[in-house]
């Protein structure tokens, strides 16, 4: 599976995404799942490939690739 993005690159929430509490901020990707480890914590998460994600103020989260977009400055 290509990813979309990849590490350092720069990105932000789509508007009408879940989760919408961030939407619209920059993030950088410091993670890329393509394949789920085991657990339940990606059972959550439609098909496909999940980010992790990292804030300016340092927050984090993982996110499913339809979600993102690249910012392009």
């Amino acid at each position: 599976m290509k990813t979309k993005f990849t590490y350092d690159d720069v990105v932000q929430i789509l508007p009408n995404s879940t989760p919408s509490n961030r939407i619209g901020e920059r993030a950088w990707v410091v993670g890329v799942f393509e394949t789920r480890p085991k657990g339940d914590y990606f059972k959550k998460f439609p098909e496909g490939i999940i980010y992790s994600i990292e804030f300016e103020d340092g927050c984090s989260m993982e996110i499913h690739e339809n979600d993102l977009q690249l910012v392009i400055d």
